[in-house]
Protein backbone atom coordinates (compact mmCIF):
# COMPACT_ATOMS: atom_id res chain seq x y z
CA UNK A 1 0.00 0.00 0.00
CA UNK A 2 0.97 3.46 -0.37
CA UNK A 3 2.28 5.39 2.62
CA UNK A 4 1.00 8.91 2.70
CA UNK A 5 3.85 11.08 3.58
CA UNK A 6 2.45 14.55 3.07
CA UNK A 7 4.55 17.14 1.60
CA UNK A 8 2.80 18.09 -1.46
CA UNK A 9 -0.18 19.87 -0.28
CA UNK A 10 -2.34 22.61 -1.21
CA UNK A 11 -0.06 24.96 1.16
CA UNK A 12 3.13 23.78 -0.60
CA UNK A 13 4.50 25.86 -3.11
CA UNK A 14 7.08 23.04 -3.83
CA UNK A 15 6.04 21.21 -7.57
CA UNK A 16 6.32 17.56 -7.27
CA UNK A 17 6.74 17.66 -11.15
CA UNK A 18 10.68 17.83 -11.24
CA UNK A 19 10.78 15.12 -8.73
CA UNK A 20 8.32 12.73 -11.21
CA UNK A 21 9.83 13.53 -14.51
CA UNK A 22 13.30 11.38 -13.37
CA UNK A 23 11.58 8.93 -11.30
CA UNK A 24 12.08 5.59 -12.83
CA UNK A 25 8.23 3.91 -13.25
CA UNK A 26 6.51 0.78 -14.91
CA UNK A 27 3.33 1.56 -16.32
CA UNK A 28 0.44 -1.37 -16.60
CA UNK A 29 -2.56 0.37 -18.17
CA UNK A 30 -1.70 2.11 -21.71
CA UNK A 31 -3.08 1.29 -24.65
CA UNK A 32 -0.83 1.08 -28.27
CA UNK A 33 -3.25 3.15 -30.47
CA UNK A 34 -4.84 5.33 -27.59
CA UNK A 35 -0.68 6.42 -27.42
CA UNK A 36 -0.03 7.12 -30.73
CA UNK A 37 0.63 11.38 -29.85
CA UNK A 38 -0.36 13.94 -32.27
CA UNK A 39 2.21 14.35 -34.15
CA UNK A 40 1.33 10.36 -34.99
CA UNK A 41 -1.97 10.44 -35.55
CA UNK A 42 -1.08 13.84 -37.81
CA UNK A 43 1.40 11.59 -40.23
CA UNK A 44 -1.13 8.56 -40.69
CA UNK A 45 -4.06 10.83 -41.13
CA UNK A 46 -1.76 12.43 -44.28
CA UNK A 47 -1.10 8.48 -45.32
CA UNK A 48 -4.64 8.16 -45.21
CA UNK A 49 -6.47 11.14 -46.42
CA UNK A 50 -10.08 9.26 -46.92
CA UNK A 51 -9.99 9.27 -42.91
CA UNK A 52 -12.31 11.73 -40.94
CA UNK A 53 -9.21 12.82 -38.41
CA UNK A 54 -7.64 16.02 -38.78
CA UNK A 55 -4.07 15.84 -40.03
CA UNK A 56 -3.74 19.24 -38.14
CA UNK A 57 -2.38 19.17 -35.12
CA UNK A 58 -4.43 22.02 -33.41
CA UNK A 59 -8.09 20.12 -35.02
CA UNK A 60 -6.89 16.94 -33.38
CA UNK A 61 -7.41 19.13 -29.61
CA UNK A 62 -10.77 19.66 -30.79
CA UNK A 63 -11.40 16.29 -32.20
CA UNK A 64 -10.14 14.55 -29.05
CA UNK A 65 -12.43 16.36 -26.93
CA UNK A 66 -15.18 13.62 -25.82
CA UNK A 67 -19.15 14.31 -24.85
CA UNK A 68 -19.30 10.84 -22.95
CA UNK A 69 -17.60 7.36 -23.15
CA UNK A 70 -19.68 5.99 -26.71
CA UNK A 71 -18.00 9.61 -28.11
CA UNK A 72 -15.00 8.62 -27.46
CA UNK A 73 -15.02 4.79 -28.71
CA UNK A 74 -16.15 6.21 -32.08
CA UNK A 75 -13.43 8.78 -31.82
CA UNK A 76 -11.20 5.87 -30.57
CA UNK A 77 -12.02 3.24 -33.66
CA UNK A 78 -11.77 6.53 -35.63
CA UNK A 79 -8.09 6.02 -35.49
CA UNK A 80 -7.65 2.70 -35.14
CA UNK A 81 -8.68 2.53 -38.57
CA UNK A 82 -5.63 4.77 -39.39
CA UNK A 83 -3.56 1.62 -38.61
CA UNK A 84 -4.29 -0.21 -41.95
CA UNK A 85 -0.16 -1.78 -42.81
CA UNK A 86 2.43 -3.76 -40.97
CA UNK A 87 4.67 -0.26 -41.96
CA UNK A 88 2.09 1.47 -39.51
CA UNK A 89 1.85 -0.80 -36.91
CA UNK A 90 5.72 -0.69 -36.70
CA UNK A 91 5.93 3.18 -36.54
CA UNK A 92 3.61 3.53 -33.79
CA UNK A 93 4.91 0.67 -31.61
CA UNK A 94 8.29 2.22 -31.93
CA UNK A 95 7.29 6.11 -31.35
CA UNK A 96 5.15 4.78 -28.11
CA UNK A 97 8.06 3.62 -26.46
CA UNK A 98 9.92 6.57 -27.49
CA UNK A 99 7.40 8.42 -25.30
CA UNK A 100 7.63 5.96 -22.32
CA UNK A 101 11.36 5.90 -22.41
CA UNK A 102 11.12 10.13 -22.55
CA UNK A 103 9.06 10.21 -19.09
CA UNK A 104 11.64 7.29 -17.62
CA UNK A 105 9.41 4.33 -18.03
CA UNK A 106 11.84 1.28 -17.49
CA UNK A 107 9.23 -1.44 -18.45
CA UNK A 108 5.36 -1.35 -19.70
CA UNK A 109 2.74 -3.50 -20.27
CA UNK A 110 1.46 -2.26 -23.97
CA UNK A 111 -2.38 -3.06 -24.19
CA UNK A 112 -3.16 -4.20 -28.08
CA UNK A 113 -6.10 -5.17 -30.07
CA UNK A 114 -5.19 -7.29 -32.98
CA UNK A 115 -8.44 -8.03 -34.12
CA UNK A 116 -8.92 -4.08 -34.67
CA UNK A 117 -6.09 -4.81 -37.29
CA UNK A 118 -6.16 -8.22 -38.76
CA UNK A 119 -9.73 -7.51 -39.46
CA UNK A 120 -8.65 -4.66 -41.38
CA UNK A 121 -6.45 -6.92 -43.83
CA UNK A 122 -3.15 -6.78 -42.23
CA UNK A 123 -1.48 -9.69 -42.26
CA UNK A 124 -1.49 -11.83 -38.63
CA UNK A 125 2.18 -12.54 -39.04
CA UNK A 126 2.90 -9.18 -40.37
CA UNK A 127 1.27 -7.81 -37.41
CA UNK A 128 3.13 -10.12 -34.94
CA UNK A 129 6.86 -9.28 -36.47
CA UNK A 130 6.29 -5.34 -36.78
CA UNK A 131 5.47 -5.30 -33.34
CA UNK A 132 8.33 -7.59 -32.27
CA UNK A 133 10.87 -5.83 -34.22
CA UNK A 134 9.25 -2.26 -32.89
CA UNK A 135 10.03 -4.24 -29.24
CA UNK A 136 13.14 -5.25 -29.79
CA UNK A 137 14.28 -1.69 -31.19
CA UNK A 138 12.90 0.49 -28.41
CA UNK A 139 14.60 -1.90 -26.25
CA UNK A 140 18.11 -1.89 -28.05
CA UNK A 141 17.73 2.17 -28.37
CA UNK A 142 15.81 3.26 -25.38
CA UNK A 143 16.38 0.90 -22.65
CA UNK A 144 12.74 0.45 -22.04
CA UNK A 145 11.33 -3.11 -21.61
CA UNK A 146 7.69 -3.87 -23.29
CA UNK A 147 5.27 -6.58 -23.26
CA UNK A 148 1.92 -7.30 -24.70
CA UNK A 149 -1.55 -7.44 -23.47
CA UNK A 150 -4.02 -8.66 -26.17
CA UNK A 151 -7.48 -7.75 -25.41
CA UNK A 152 -10.66 -8.29 -26.67
CA UNK A 153 -12.74 -5.41 -28.46
CA UNK A 154 -16.35 -5.97 -26.35
CA UNK A 155 -17.70 -3.84 -28.68
CA UNK A 156 -17.15 -6.56 -31.49
CA UNK A 157 -18.67 -9.32 -29.48
CA UNK A 158 -17.77 -12.93 -29.06
CA UNK A 159 -16.30 -13.01 -33.28
CA UNK A 160 -13.73 -10.97 -31.70
CA UNK A 161 -13.05 -12.82 -28.48
CA UNK A 162 -12.15 -16.06 -30.65
CA UNK A 163 -9.91 -14.09 -32.82
CA UNK A 164 -8.22 -12.73 -30.28
CA UNK A 165 -7.63 -15.91 -28.29
CA UNK A 166 -6.79 -17.66 -31.01
CA UNK A 167 -3.40 -15.36 -32.34
CA UNK A 168 -3.08 -15.38 -28.57
CA UNK A 169 -2.67 -18.70 -27.74
CA UNK A 170 -1.24 -20.15 -31.60
CA UNK A 171 2.40 -21.00 -31.04
CA UNK A 172 3.11 -20.04 -34.88
CA UNK A 173 1.50 -16.64 -34.03
CA UNK A 174 2.07 -15.55 -30.50
CA UNK A 175 4.66 -12.98 -29.94
CA UNK A 176 7.43 -13.44 -27.52
CA UNK A 177 6.77 -10.30 -25.62
CA UNK A 178 3.04 -11.03 -24.71
CA UNK A 179 2.08 -11.51 -21.12
CA UNK A 180 -1.36 -10.84 -20.63
CA UNK A 181 -5.19 -10.95 -21.73
CA UNK A 182 -8.12 -7.95 -21.42
CA UNK A 183 -11.10 -6.85 -21.94
CA UNK A 184 -12.01 -3.28 -22.84
CA UNK A 185 -14.10 -0.96 -24.94
CA UNK A 186 -17.58 -0.53 -23.57
CA UNK A 187 -19.17 -2.32 -21.12
CA UNK A 188 -22.91 -0.84 -20.56
CA UNK A 189 -24.20 -3.77 -22.56
CA UNK A 190 -21.57 -6.26 -22.80
CA UNK A 191 -21.43 -8.21 -19.70
CA UNK A 192 -18.38 -9.88 -18.39
CA UNK A 193 -19.47 -13.19 -18.04
CA UNK A 194 -19.61 -13.87 -21.57
CA UNK A 195 -16.15 -13.50 -22.26
CA UNK A 196 -14.91 -16.67 -19.72
CA UNK A 197 -14.21 -19.50 -22.01
CA UNK A 198 -11.87 -17.10 -23.53
CA UNK A 199 -9.96 -16.12 -20.67
CA UNK A 200 -10.25 -19.56 -19.63
CA UNK A 201 -7.96 -20.98 -23.03
CA UNK A 202 -6.09 -17.46 -22.20
CA UNK A 203 -4.86 -18.67 -18.80
CA UNK A 204 -4.45 -22.14 -19.83
CA UNK A 205 -2.46 -21.09 -22.42
CA UNK A 206 -0.02 -18.83 -19.35
CA UNK A 207 -1.59 -15.53 -19.80
CA UNK A 208 -2.30 -13.35 -17.19
CA UNK A 209 -6.06 -12.28 -16.78
CA UNK A 210 -6.45 -8.04 -16.99
CA UNK A 211 -9.62 -7.00 -18.13
CA UNK A 212 -11.62 -3.69 -17.53
CA UNK A 213 -14.59 -3.40 -15.21
CA UNK A 214 -16.43 -1.13 -13.31
CA UNK A 215 -14.99 1.99 -15.63
CA UNK A 216 -18.40 3.27 -16.87
CA UNK A 217 -20.52 0.37 -14.76
CA UNK A 218 -20.96 -0.55 -11.08
CA UNK A 219 -19.16 -2.72 -8.74
CA UNK A 220 -20.65 -5.42 -9.99
CA UNK A 221 -19.10 -5.84 -13.00
CA UNK A 222 -15.58 -5.94 -10.97
CA UNK A 223 -17.33 -8.91 -9.03
CA UNK A 224 -17.91 -10.52 -12.92
CA UNK A 225 -14.41 -9.85 -13.59
CA UNK A 226 -12.90 -11.38 -10.54
CA UNK A 227 -15.23 -14.58 -10.62
CA UNK A 228 -15.41 -15.25 -13.99
CA UNK A 229 -12.65 -14.06 -15.61
CA UNK A 230 -10.21 -14.80 -12.83
CA UNK A 231 -8.82 -11.40 -12.96
CA UNK A 232 -5.21 -10.74 -11.44
CA UNK A 233 -5.52 -6.73 -11.86
CA UNK A 234 -8.21 -4.28 -12.54
CA UNK A 235 -7.97 -1.74 -15.57
CA UNK A 236 -10.04 1.04 -14.25
CA UNK A 237 -12.06 -0.29 -11.59
CA UNK A 238 -13.65 2.98 -10.49
CA UNK A 239 -16.72 1.70 -9.12
CA UNK A 240 -15.07 -0.58 -6.86
CA UNK A 241 -15.12 2.54 -3.92
CA UNK A 242 -19.00 1.43 -3.91
CA UNK A 243 -18.61 -1.97 -2.52
CA UNK A 244 -16.58 -1.97 0.86
CA UNK A 245 -16.81 -5.73 0.60
CA UNK A 246 -15.27 -5.58 -2.75
CA UNK A 247 -12.97 -3.34 -1.64
CA UNK A 248 -11.62 -5.58 1.31
CA UNK A 249 -11.58 -8.06 -1.24
CA UNK A 250 -9.07 -6.22 -3.18
CA UNK A 251 -6.76 -5.67 -0.87
CA UNK A 252 -6.94 -9.12 0.85
CA UNK A 253 -6.02 -11.02 -2.64
CA UNK A 254 -3.48 -8.17 -3.58
CA UNK A 255 -5.17 -7.24 -6.73
CA UNK A 256 -4.13 -3.83 -7.80
CA UNK A 257 -6.09 -1.62 -9.55
CA UNK A 258 -4.99 0.39 -13.03
CA UNK A 259 -6.05 3.85 -11.97
CA UNK A 260 -6.11 6.24 -14.80
CA UNK A 261 -7.74 9.77 -13.49
CA UNK A 262 -7.69 12.10 -16.18
CA UNK A 263 -9.08 9.43 -18.62
CA UNK A 264 -11.58 9.04 -15.79
CA UNK A 265 -12.51 12.48 -15.89
CA UNK A 266 -12.52 12.92 -20.29
CA UNK A 267 -15.08 10.09 -20.46
CA UNK A 268 -17.35 11.34 -17.54
CA UNK A 269 -16.73 8.48 -15.76
CA UNK A 270 -15.65 10.47 -13.01
CA UNK A 271 -16.92 14.08 -12.45
CA UNK A 272 -14.05 15.79 -11.01
CA UNK A 273 -10.61 14.76 -9.70
CA UNK A 274 -11.38 16.15 -6.36
CA UNK A 275 -14.48 13.32 -6.62
CA UNK A 276 -11.97 10.45 -8.25
CA UNK A 277 -11.99 7.51 -5.63
CA UNK A 278 -8.42 7.36 -5.75
CA UNK A 279 -8.06 8.30 -1.84
CA UNK A 280 -10.85 5.50 -0.88
CA UNK A 281 -8.95 2.92 -2.40
CA UNK A 282 -5.56 3.58 -0.59
CA UNK A 283 -7.41 4.23 3.05
CA UNK A 284 -9.12 0.47 2.39
CA UNK A 285 -5.25 -0.43 1.63
CA UNK A 286 -6.04 -1.97 -2.35
CA UNK A 287 -2.86 -1.74 -4.15
CA UNK A 288 -3.17 1.23 -6.60
CA UNK A 289 -0.88 2.09 -9.66
CA UNK A 290 -1.06 5.04 -11.68
CA UNK A 291 -1.37 4.90 -15.44
CA UNK A 292 -2.00 6.99 -18.39
CA UNK A 293 -4.25 5.07 -20.64
CA UNK A 294 -4.60 6.71 -24.05
CA UNK A 295 -2.41 9.74 -23.27
CA UNK A 296 -2.59 11.97 -25.97
CA UNK A 297 -6.16 11.68 -26.60
CA UNK A 298 -6.70 12.84 -22.98
CA UNK A 299 -4.39 15.57 -22.94
CA UNK A 300 -2.11 14.28 -20.57
CA UNK A 301 1.02 11.67 -20.31
CA UNK A 302 2.05 9.40 -17.23
CA UNK A 303 4.68 11.93 -15.64
CA UNK A 304 1.11 13.88 -15.13
CA UNK A 305 -1.09 11.37 -14.02
CA UNK A 306 1.83 11.22 -11.02
CA UNK A 307 1.96 14.78 -10.18
CA UNK A 308 -2.48 14.69 -10.01
CA UNK A 309 -2.26 11.84 -7.62
CA UNK A 310 0.58 13.17 -5.64
CA UNK A 311 -2.09 16.27 -5.52
CA UNK A 312 -5.03 13.68 -4.78
CA UNK A 313 -3.02 11.77 -1.81
CA UNK A 314 -1.11 14.26 -0.23
CA UNK A 315 2.41 12.51 -1.38
CA UNK A 316 5.67 13.72 -0.82
CA UNK A 317 8.79 12.11 -2.58
CA UNK A 318 8.47 9.11 -0.50
CA UNK A 319 5.05 8.43 -0.91
CA UNK A 320 5.78 8.96 -4.73
CA UNK A 321 8.10 6.27 -5.05
CA UNK A 322 5.97 4.63 -3.00
CA UNK A 323 3.27 4.37 -5.47
CA UNK A 324 5.95 4.10 -8.75
CA UNK A 325 7.10 0.59 -6.77
CA UNK A 326 2.95 -0.62 -6.28
CA UNK A 327 3.17 -0.52 -10.22
CA UNK A 328 6.72 -2.54 -10.45
CA UNK A 329 4.92 -4.95 -7.93
CA UNK A 330 1.80 -5.53 -9.64
CA UNK A 331 3.46 -6.09 -13.04
CA UNK A 332 3.85 -9.35 -14.79
CA UNK A 333 8.41 -8.54 -14.87
CA UNK A 334 10.23 -11.73 -13.60
CA UNK A 335 11.59 -11.23 -10.05
CA UNK A 336 14.77 -10.21 -10.63
CA UNK A 337 13.60 -7.61 -13.19
CA UNK A 338 10.91 -6.24 -10.47
CA UNK A 339 13.86 -6.18 -7.91
CA UNK A 340 16.35 -3.98 -10.31
CA UNK A 341 13.60 -1.27 -11.17
CA UNK A 342 12.47 -1.30 -7.13
CA UNK A 343 16.47 -0.63 -6.14
CA UNK A 344 16.35 2.31 -9.18
CA UNK A 345 13.42 3.69 -7.34
CA UNK A 346 15.04 3.44 -3.53
CA UNK A 347 18.20 4.82 -5.39
CA UNK A 348 16.55 7.87 -7.01
CA UNK A 349 14.17 8.96 -3.80
CA UNK A 350 17.28 8.61 -1.52
CA UNK A 351 19.48 10.79 -3.69
CA UNK A 352 16.95 13.58 -4.19
CA UNK A 353 17.58 17.12 -3.06
CA UNK A 354 14.30 18.94 -3.57
CA UNK A 355 14.41 22.53 -4.59
CA UNK A 356 13.61 25.12 -1.89
CA UNK A 357 10.04 26.52 -1.62
CA UNK A 358 9.61 29.59 -3.16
Amino acid sequence: MTQQHSAFGAGDARDPRAFIAGLPKAELHVHHVGSASPRIVSELAARHPDSAVPTDVEALARYFTFTDFAHFIDVYLSVVDLIRTPEDVRLLTFEVARELARQQVRYAELTITPFSSTRRGIDERAFMDAIEDARKAAEAEFGTVLRWCFDIPGEAGLEAAEETVRLATDDRLRPEGLVSFGLGGPEIGVPRPQFKPYFDRAIAAGLRSVPHAGETTGPETVWDALTHLRAERIGHGTSSAQDEKLLAHLAEHRIALEVCPTSNIATRAVATLDEHPVKEFTRAGVLVTINSDDPPMFGTDLNTEYAVAARLLDLDERGIGDLAKNAVEASFLDRAGKDRITAEIDTYVASWTPRPAV
